[in-house]
């Protein structure tokens, strides 16, 4: 396990206008000083989404099996960035009209209490009667959502009623295909990459939403399926989640935890990334990574993000030059806070927890790869 490093900064007061990060696994009550925490702009951002997405529920009724659907931005399909050049962002924006031959599953609609918080999954059909080649991906959050993450799974019986889940867990035992932290999220995969998706398939949407504000709000997601030909299909795309929970940040203070160096498994020597996202709480204040050949030599940039927002966290897309690592070597990451209140934060999934991840999709797929220094080594 690489080393890592914890520079420690004294800061000033001061508020941020962002909603709380906090994974549970049962609905939690909010404390009258948080609530004044989360009520915040992210809230108000997101609730026109929310009316539009209730509005489209409704008027197509409850079926969600091989429906076109989803709300929300039609991004870019990548950047044209090698290891080191340009990127391009994650698509986002814009009116979303999913083609007819698309497939929609939702979350919800369930009403959420004022003040609560919970992370909830529900197993679902994707309702493809054959294979399918999927290209992109479009998911869509309503505004009481943080992150929502859509897992391809064995289940056998449906559970369309939200249930009490472990957040994030599953990656280690059902590989997501896309994680969503933005309210609206479109992973577009490069020229003939796809995610192959058996008939019946069972996907588990995994939800994980709190409620700011004093009065009942509704919680909700959609997430497209956009399918390509078969024929055209080159490679399967995977995913891979890794960061350090090596945090200790006093408080009202700033601090930098980095460069953590992962060492990326030989299996996976001369994979293509073809896109990046960072993941930290409400106090991170931004996420850098690099690919390198060790822990000491030089890195390349892949994840450099202007005004880092960890409630909107851009992911950085290379479709048109996917970047590689050395053979041997790996991903460094920095993660940087400006924790201001009156409690030291480490790593944990509380209120006033923190963390530091980064998940990066590739092609070929050689399976998913989960990395946290701190806890385990790379599976």
């Amino acid at each position: 396990m690489a080393r890592t490093y914890l520079s420690v900064r004294k800061c000033s007061v001061s508020i941020r206008n962002s909603s709380q990060f906090i994974r549970i696994c049962s609905p939690r009550t909010l404390s009258p000083a948080a609530l004044l925490r989360y009520n915040t702009i992210k809230q108000m951002k997101h609730r026109f989404l929310a009316t539009l997405l209730f509005s489209f529920s409704v008027a197509c009724g409850s079926s969600d099996m091989g429906t076109p659907g989803g709300m929300g931005g039609s991004g870019a399909s990548g950047g044209t960035a090698g290891s080191g050049g340009g990127a391009g962002s994650g698509g986002s924006g814009g009116a979303f009209v999913p083609p007819a031959d698309s497939y929609t599953v939702k979350w919800g609609p369930t009403m959420v209490p004022a003040g609560t918080e919970s992370t909830q999954c529900v197993v679902k059909r994707l309702g493809n009667t054959e294979p399918v080649s999927i290209h992109e991906i479009h998911n869509a959050l309503g505004a009481t959502s943080h992150h929502f993450i859509v897992y391809r799974v064995n289940d056998t019986v449906e559970r369309p009623e939200p249930y009490g889940c472990a957040p994030f867990t599953d990656t280690l035992n059902d590989p997501p295909l896309i994680i969503t932290q933005r309210s609206d999220d479109r992973l577009t995969l490069p020229e003939g990459v796809a995610y192959t998706i058996e008939p019946n398939q069972m996907l588990r949407l995994e939800l994980h939403y709190i409620n700011v504000s004093a009065a009942p709000q509704m919680a909700e997601a959609t997430s497209t399926f956009i399918p390509m030909p078969a024929g055209e299909v080159e490679h399967e795309a995977d995913i891979m989640f890794m960061g350090d929970t090596n945090i200790n940040i006093p408080q009202m203070s700033e601090a930098t935890l980095g460069p953590s160096f992962i060492q990326v498994p030989s299996r996976f020597n001369g994979v293509s990334y073809f896109a990046v996202t960072g993941h930290e709480h409400q106090w991170g204040t931004n996420v850098y990574v690099e690919v390198a050949q060790s822990e000491a030599s030089e890195g390349t940039p892949v994840y450099d993000v202007e005004n880092f927002q960890w409630d909107e966290p851009q992911t950085v897309t290379y479709n048109d030059a996917p970047f590689t690592v050395p053979d041997g070597g790996g991903f460094r990451v920095t993660c940087d806070w400006n924790n201001r209140s009156d409690k030291t934060v480490g790593f944990g999934t509380s209120v006033n927890d923190e963390m530091c991840f980064l998940w990066a999709y590739y092609f070929p797929s050689r399976g998913s790869l989960v990395c946290a220094n701190g806890l385990f080594d790379c599976n």
